[in-house]
């Protein structure tokens, strides 16, 4: 090999390399950059447990989900939902729901799917089950409204209608529309 032979295969070397840096260099336009999103994403719970307070710092009520997912950062999502009132706060309800959304700001719990409250009796006899596919429940003000379609049971007793109002710690509900009902002795 002569020494041209040399120079001709150092010369297309240093151009390989040269071409491969820059080809390299245009990939990337920001060496800084990283390959995903830094900011905050909010977070995912399994077996969740939210408690809600009154004015004194007290326990109020507690939510309780298989999941919760912040998805947004003002909005937290919840699969198999629970809301059950303290001891203390003498309210007999419990709500069940396949999902709920809780915004900060708002004590609103919006209750989707299969939703189901059920105020207890002492004696048990004459529980009271309302159920529902959507319900905004106010569990700082004891209060569940909805304008889907309804059905109450007390004991043998049923009632289907087109919206309610509940104040769950006096029990009173108040039917809004088309309703219709079952009364037995």
């Amino acid at each position: 090999m002569g020494p041209r032979a040399i120079i001709l295969i150092v010369v297309l070397g240093a151009a390989a390399i040269g071409s491969w840096y820059l080809a390299r260099s245009h990939d990337r336009t920001d060496e800084s950059a990283v390959p995903y999103d830094t900011t905050h994403q909010g977070y995912y719970l399994k077996a969740a447990r939210i408690l809600g307070t009154d004015e004194d710092g007290s326990l109020l009520y507690e939510i309780q989900a298989d999941h919760a997912l912040q998805e947004a950062s003002d909005r937290i999502e919840f699969t198999g939902v629970r809301v059950n009132y303290s001891p203390t706060a003498d309210i007999p309800w419990v709500v069940h729901a396949d999902e709920a959304t809780l915004r900060e700001g708002s004590p609103m719990i919006a209750l989707r799917g299969h939703v189901r409250a059920v105020g207890r009796t002492g004696d048990g006899s004459q529980d009271t089950e309302i159920r529902t596919q959507y319900l905004e429940l106010d569990p700082e003000r004891y209060v569940a409204e909805t304008d889907e379609r309804v059905q109450i049971r007390i004991g043998a007793r049923s009632l289907t209608a087109t919206g309610m109002l509940a104040s769950l710690n006096d029990n009173t509900v108040e039917l809004k529309s088309n309703v219709r009902g079952k009364i037995a002795p």
